[in-house]
């Protein structure tokens, strides 16, 4: 007799939806290692070098126990000094984070009005909350004001919330932040933006686009590590008091365990390298102009990021040409429902500074091969 994991596992196959770990092949056009550091001689060089100083592996145990390392400390000294905030939390990881930050800082009473394409670390932090939740639009700041007027006119208490993402992660367009922060000022919201794909990659020395808003009382940063930063965890960015808040109250981090101090010290390193990669970011915005143009001959649609999508509706269609290009040597992975809204399963093309004009090239080549055999 089958289980309902089998069950419910057969039925994921048949409508094209089942996960499977896979492994490296193919020239990487998949991975979120956009500066290309995680493989990097100076990031290899500053673990050897924590090690050699003595940088235990492990914490031990949960910050508030024997957990907190001094390069804990030291990291998030940096990183507020980093992204010019008033201070920063180390988590171990940006689902943790993220997750984190919606369920422990809006109390009862208060609002998260998040946008509709947020990632799913923030509809877990949203399942947990115990303030009122609310969807608007993907990109709508008057459903924004909205839903922050109609808000104030019936609750005299309570704060208001707004999630975004800088730079969205399946369809890699950005965010009207300039617009969403004038409205969080003007309506003493709090603003709440994930900018995990935009940290190392945009702003001065890859202090991400909320670069210019960080240190405002009412903004809270994510900037993963995991992703251009080439190491692992998060690091939260935000007023001194909400980092008290989060310490006393914040359950993903007073009872996990903390993250590796050496992982600590190899962000460290990455902060660092992020300062001095101008020429890492000029090559990336070259791959991003490149296959621009690539999709321009095909007629599909360019982001102008280093995150572009190509959009084909049914699942099997997206996994079937993903093979088509793996086959050709390029490493292209198809997503599905429910991590994209439904009918709009696609190609999710990620570019890093290591690629060579050629490298896109023949990904553009594959991908044309194939949409033309698909559609004949």
């Amino acid at each position: 007799m089958q289980s309902r994991y089998e069950q419910a596992l057969e039925a994921l196959n048949r409508r094209g939806r089942l996960r499977r770990l896979e492994g490296r092949a193919g020239v990487d056009f998949t991975s979120n290692d956009y500066l290309g550091f995680a493989e990097s001689d100076a990031l290899r060089d500053a673990a050897l070098a924590a090690l050699e100083r003595g940088v235990p592996a492990g914490a031990g145990g949960s910050r508030l126990l024997r957990g907190n390392h001094p390069e804990h400390e030291a990291l998030e000294a940096e990183a507020a000094a980093f992204f010019g905030a008033q201070s920063a939390l180390f988590f171990g990881s940006g689902f943790a984070a993220n997750a984190a930050i919606i369920s422990t800082l809006p109390q009862r009473g208060d609002l998260v009005i998040y946008d509709a394409l947020v990632h799913a670390s923030t509809r877990e932090g949203l399942g947990l909350t115990k303030a009122q939740t609310q969807e608007i639009p993907h990109h709508h700041v008057q459903a924004i004001e909205d839903a922050l007027r109609d808000y104030r006119a019936t609750h005299a208490t309570g704060r208001a919330f707004i999630a975004i993402e800088s730079l969205y992660s399946m369809d890699g367009d950005l965010a009207p932040l300039a617009d969403i922060v004038a409205l969080a000022a003007r309506h003493d919201a709090m603003l709440l933006v994930d900018e995990a794909h935009a940290t190392g990659i945009a702003g001065p020395q890859g202090r991400g686009f909320a670069a210019q808003f960080e240190g405002a009382a009412n903004i809270v940063a994510l900037h993963t590590c995991g992703k251009a930063l080439g190491a692992s965890g998060a690091l939260i960015t935000m007023a001194e008091p909400l980092r008290r808040f989060m310490i006393n109250r914040c359950k993903p981090f007073i009872y996990a365990t903390a993250p590796s101090p050496l992982v600590a010290a190899i962000v460290r390193a990455a902060l660092h390298l992020s300062a001095g990669a101008d020429d890492r970011r000029a090559a990336l915005q070259q791959c991003i102009a490149r296959l621009g143009a690539q999709l321009d001959k095909l007629g599909l649609p360019r982001t102008g990021t280093q995150i572009q999508p190509v959009v084909l509706g049914a699942d099997r269609r997206a996994t079937a040409l993903a093979e088509k290009i793996a086959a050709d040597g390029f490493d292209v992975r198809a997503i599905r429902p429910p991590t994209v809204p439904e009918g709009s399963a696609r190609l999710r093309i990620t570019l890093g500074a290591h690629l060579s004009m050629a490298d896109i090239d023949g990904l553009g080549a594959s991908l044309a091969r194939h949409m033309q055999d698909q559609a004949a």
